[in-house]
């Protein structure tokens, strides 16, 4: 149902372009919301009451299909390379009336939403959207407004977000049907062609890490973060399937979110209202906070259920392996309101080796941390893209680079000041595979991962003998609580030793390789923390 049209921002919705009508439904309730997406056939409940809907086409992110304007605002400051792809103003404005045009007289779907827990960053954001599910997935992801707060509402952002209209590459300046394209000058992301949510939430994150560290002096961040009972914040960096959401939702520690956060002088603080968890092998015994947030008003995405039930099986990959779930923070029993916290403590570098080398935790020195931020790496496994047989490392700078428009040394500079002047602890761990590579050795369990960190949280690590690994120079804590001591040290649980080496040589040299592009603009510091052999 539509609400009164009082209530919608009609003169707000003609400077888009668009004439207000019955068919706008504007800040619609999650029921409302599954209900209109259930009667269009466009999804079905589970068996616990969450919309389970499939996007289409896209089931992830499309890099190569992101654009931003290049103009007076861009044109100096942007990093251009292959996540940051220019596109002419002229474009946008041929693509943004062909949109227009395209939505006028559909049923729509309009929403008023917030980024940013901190108030002296708050950016309001004006969604529009052409399917129920997507305005439920910014209902769960960005932060909800007060009625107060809507009342004198202003957007400073729109998103026009329109699965079902799709650019004509030849003529629009695109690369492809789909497409998302940031104008800095007009405030407005234009996503055409997919049906994949992610893409709104990823796009604000990319215009606040433009914003913020130019802007304001703070240091944008895809990283999730909790905080313990005494207020000791703690930091997860990693690239998709680390375990940044896994590893932060910890039941013993209060939740300030799972993706996209922002540090300040006195603070880390949420950009988002909600969590987007991926769900290919949730069970309710690793993940319980997740499992339990798949309930009404969550939205579950590109999953199967088991054959004649409507139960979720989650272990398939029929239709993806990036299976996902957008929630409302406060579906997490832990959740901090509001999401903000103090100054870190502890950082950890998340990576996913499958190549079996680096050791479960390993404490960073100032240069290896910066080091490792910088390199961003993680290793995907054999099965999870096509053609790929072998462990495939990947080195995404900050830990982000899709969504880092300035230089990464901006980001890795602010990340060095902040640790140094707050003393923080670097941690980098490996929830990767011990005892050999994908294929010969196993995955590190997810309850040593959580002992080691939990070990590093509660000061335990910092009375125990360290020893330095080869080639890396890593220091590796000899004995953890509730870890066996055996796995500590990579090199230990290979049975050929020699194959360990060697693996430890090529992975070494990846990551110098991978190196070079940064290191005429880095410091000594840092140069000095690249493996050795």
């Amino acid at each position: 149902m539509s609400v009164p049209t009082l209530m919608i921002p009609a003169g707000e919705l003609v400077k888009l372009g668009l004439q207000l009508s019955d068919n706008i439904h504007y800040q619609l309730s999650p029921e409302e919301l599954t209900a209109q997406t259930l009667s269009r056939g466009e999804g079905k409940l589970n068996d616990t009451g969450a919309l389970v809907i499939n996007t289409g086409k896209f089931t992830g992110r499309s890099p190569k299909a992101k654009f931003i304007v290049k103009d007076t605002i861009t044109e100096h400051s942007v990093n251009w390379n292959d996540f940051n792809i220019a596109i002419e103003e002229k474009y946008f404005h041929q693509l943004h009336k062909k949109m227009v045009d395209y939505l006028k007289g559909k049923e729509l779907w309009v929403r008023d939403c917030q980024a940013c827990a901190d108030e002296h960053y708050r950016l309001n954001l004006r969604v529009v959207n052409e399917n129920p599910w997507s305005n439920l997935f910014c209902y769960n992801m960005f932060i909800r407004p007060t009625g107060q707060e809507l009342e004198i509402f202003k957007p400073h952002w729109h998103i026009l977000h329109a699965p079902g209209f799709k650019a004509n590459p030849a003529v629009d300046g695109t690369r492809s049907e789909n497409f998302a394209i940031i104008s800095f000058t007009h405030k407005t992301i234009l996503i055409g062609g997919t049906g994949y949510t992610g893409e709104m939430k990823k796009g604000i994150f990319t215009i606040l890490n433009f914003l913020l560290p130019e802007k304001a002096n703070v240091l944008s961040m895809h990283c999730s973060a909790n905080m313990g009972c005494d207020g000791d914040t703690a930091i997860f960096f990693g690239l998709s399937g680390t375990g940044k959401t896994t590893l932060s939702a910890d039941p013993n520690r209060k939740l300030i979110g799972d993706d996209e956060h922002g540090w300040n002088e006195k603070s880390v603080f949420n950009f988002e209202g909600g969590c987007y968890a991926k769900t290919i092998d949730l069970s309710e015994e690793k993940e319980p906070e997740i499992y339990h947030a798949i309930r009404p008003g969550a939205l579950v995405e590109n999953v199967t259920f088991y054959p004649g039930t409507n139960k979720i099986d989650f272990s398939s990959k029929a239709v993806t392996e990036n299976t996902r779930v957008s929630y409302p923070l406060h579906f997490i029993s832990n959740a901090l309101e509001p999401s903000i916290g103090n100054t870190p403590k502890n950082i950890f570098f998340l990576t996913c080796d499958a190549y079996g080398v680096l050791p479960p935790i390993s404490r960073l020195t100032p240069g290896q941390a910066m080091y490792q931020f910088i390199s961003g790496y993680t290793a995907k496994v054999a099965g999870t893209e096509a053609g790929v047989t072998e462990p495939k490392s990947t080195f995404s700078a900050c830990f982000g680079a899709p969504f880092l428009p300035l230089h990464p040394a901006k980001y890795a500079e602010m990340l060095g000041k902040k640790m140094k002047e707050n003393n923080v602890h670097v941690w980098l761990v490996n929830t990767g595979w011990t005892g050999g590579p994908y294929g010969i050795g196993k995955r590190m369990k997810l309850s040593y991962t959580r002992a080691m960190i939990s070990a590093a949280l509660e000061g335990k690590l910092s009375k125990v003998a360290f020893e330095t690994m080869p080639v890396f120079e890593l220091n590796i804590p000899k004995e953890c609580p509730n870890v066996p001591a055996e796995i500590l040290n990579p090199g230990n649980t290979w049975a050929d030793k020699e194959a360990y080496d060697n693996a430890a040589k090529n992975l070494a040299q990846q990551f110098i390789n991978n190196f070079k592009k940064y290191a005429s603009g880095v410091n000594a510091e840092i140069l000095e923390a690249a493996p050795k052999f």
